[in-house]
């Protein structure tokens, strides 16, 4: 979701005036994209298995943000299910009818989101570093925004001191708020803190806070920037086998 600017990896934004000069305690992170495989690679098998494209997907999220009638409303179906303000059932059937519109194939509206995120797997290397980040006792939290689809929470209490899911909190990236809650129940202030998130949009908007930004596009690239930041090694042979520690 770049705007085409160039965007260094880490984005470090300064806090009343001043940026932080000590080491961050606090290590947010995304949840699809970056602690699972890429969104891209769950929609591609999701496409097959519907039988649409990509083209006629694009065209119906697309028919959800039109110019003229954003002009004349505040309303935005995707923030609304997003922030839990739109019932997930009325969302798939608004998509549904676009993507029968525009993909040329009869899409079924039950469980429609649950479908499409289906091929989302799990990045074990990037949920060890948030392991190894508790371990070596920094303040760890998951920031995600929900089409409300289910997530596997069966380590999330072993993972993060705090859990913020858009539809929960009825807040949503990239709203400065939803950012600033996360950071209050980790008890830091935004120099402390490194955000980690695939989109750009959702790094810049933390960065704007003052928290340091990670745009994640791959593991290799975001495990040296997160060990530079944290002055740690966040990587361990044996992730199963590590106590969690911390705080």
């Amino acid at each position: 979701m770049s705007d085409g600017a160039e965007f260094e990896l880490s984005e470090r934004a300064t806090y009343d005036g001043a940026a932080s000069e000590a080491r961050p305690k606090a290590l947010i992170v995304d949840w699809g994209g970056v602690l699972t495989s890429p969104l891209a690679a769950a929609l591609d098998g999701w496409y097959a298995a519907e039988g649409i494209d990509a083209a006629g997907y694009e065209l119906a999220i697309r028919d959800f943000h039109d110019a003229g009638l954003a002009a004349l409303s505040v309303f935005d179906p995707i923030a609304a299910l997003e922030r839990g303000e739109l019932r997930v059932e009325h969302f798939e059937q608004a998509l549904a009818e676009r993507l029968t519109r525009y993909c040329g194939v009869q899409v079924h509206a039950e469980g429609l989101i649950g479908r499409m995120f289906a091929g989302f797997a799990s990045a074990p290397a990037m949920i060890n570093v948030v392991r190894q980040a508790k371990v070596a006792g920094l303040r760890t939290a998951l920031l995600s925004n929900s089409w409300g689809n289910e997530y596997l929470r069966d380590d999330w209490d072993q993972l993060f001191d705090a859990v913020v899911i858009s539809g929960e909190v009825g807040m949503r990236k990239p709203e400065p708020e939803i950012y600033l809650h996360t950071l209050s129940l980790l008890g830091c202030a935004p120099p402390e803190a490194v955000f980690v998130d695939d989109l750009e949009r959702n790094v810049r908007a933390a960065a704007a806070l003052g928290i340091i930004g990670v745009h994640h596009r791959s593991y290799a690239e975001t495990i040296i920037e997160l060990e530079a930041l944290f002055e740690l090694d966040l990587r361990a042979e044996s992730p199963l086998d590590a106590p969690i520690g911390g705080d």
